[in-house]
C-alpha cells in the first residue's frame, strides 16, 4: 500500500470516527449530558446563541466534500494533498477526543485537546497555502472553503473553551469584570480577522466570525455593553467579508503552477 493510498484511507476512517462520535454525543448523549447544556453551565459572555452551533452542519458537509474530493483517483498524487499529509485525519481524532473530554467534565483537558486541534488546523491551512494558491473551482469548494470554515469556527470555539475553563476554576480576571473580558476577547478576535483579511483575503473564514459575533450579540442581549460590542464586531467582520470578496481576484496570482492539481 502506498503512502498516498494510506493517507486517503486514513482520511475516510477519521471522518467516520469524528462523525460517529458527534452523532452519539447528541443521540445518546455521551455521559448522559447534552453538549449545549454543559455549555450553559458557564455564565460567561463569549458564548453565542444556540442556533449558531448549527454551523457544525456546514462543517460536516465540508468534511464530506473534502473526503470525496481527496478520494478521487486524480487527487491521489496531488502535491497539495501530499503536503497536507495526515494533518486532517489527526484533526478528526482530536475533534472526537474533545467531545469525550467535554461530556465527561474534563474541562482542563478539553482546552489542551482544543489547542492541539487548533494547531493541527492552522498547520493544515498553511500547508495548503489557502488564499495564495491558484486552484480550480472544485478544489476551492471541496478543500479551501471547508478548511477555512472549520478553522474559523475552531478559532472562535478555542476562545470560548478557554473562557469556560477560567470560569470553572473561578479565576477572578485580575479584578476586571467578565463583561469587559468578553469585549477584550472580541477585540482580539477582530484583530485576528483583520490579519486574515489583509494577508489571505479569506471571506469564508471571516463569514464564520460574522456569524459567531452576531450570535453572541443575540445571546448577551441582557448585557448592553457586550451586545453592542458584539454587533460592532459582527459588522466589522461582515465588512471584511465584503472586502475579501472584492479583492480576492486581485490578490490571486495569475499563474496556475503549484496549484496542487494532479
Amino acid at each position: 500500500m502506498t503512502k498516498d493510498t494510506l493517507r486517503q484511507i486514513a482520511n475516510v476512517l477519521s471522518v467516520i470516527l469524528a462523525l460517529t462520535v458527534n452523532i452519539l454525543a447528541v443521540a445518546l448523549p455521551l455521559n448522559g449530558q447534552n453538549t449545549g447544556a454543559i455549555s450553559d453551565r458557564f455564565k460567561v459572555y463569549f458564548v453565542p446563541a444556540g442556533y449558531v452551533f448549527s454551523i457544525w452542519g456546514i462543517v460536516y458537509i465540508g468534511w464530506i466534500a473534502f473526503l470525496v474530493f481527496q478520494s478521487l483517483p486524480s487527487q491521489k498524487q496531488s502535491p497539495r494533498l501530499r503536503k497536507l499529509g495526515f494533518l486532517f485525519a489527526l484533526s478528526c481524532v482530536f475533534n472526537a477526543a474533545w467531545l469525550f473530554c467535554w461530556h465527561y467534565n474534563q474541562f482542563g483537558l478539553s482546552v489542551i485537546v482544543m489547542l492541539f486541534l487548533l494547531g493541527l488546523l492552522i498547520a493544515s491551512y498553511l500547508k495548503l497555502n489557502i488564499g495564495r494558491t491558484p486552484i480550480s473551482n472544485a478544489e476551492k469548494w471541496c478543500v479551501d472553503i471547508p478548511f477555512s470554515v472549520y478553522l474559523g469556527w475552531i478559532s472562535v470555539a478555542t476562545i470560548a473553551n478557554v473562557t469556560d475553563l477560567l470560569y470553572f476554576i473561578k479565576w477572578d480576571g485580575f479584578g476586571i469584570a467578565p463583561q469587559s473580558w468578553a469585549i477584550i476577547m472580541l477585540c482580539v478576535a477582530i484583530l485576528l480577522g483583520l490579519w486574515m483579511a489583509f494577508s489571505r483575503k479569506d471571506s469564508a473564514y471571516l463569514f464564520v466570525f460574522t456569524w459567531a459575533f452576531a450570535g453572541i450579540a443575540v445571546k448577551q442581549a441582557a448585557e448592553l455593553s457586550v451586545e453592542i460590542s458584539a454587533w460592532v464586531a459582527a459588522l466589522v467582520a461582515l465588512g471584511l467579508v465584503v472586502y475579501c470578496m472584492l479583492h480576492r481576484g486581485k490578490a490571486m496570482p495569475t499563474s496556475v503552477s503549484g496549484s496542487g492539481k494532479a
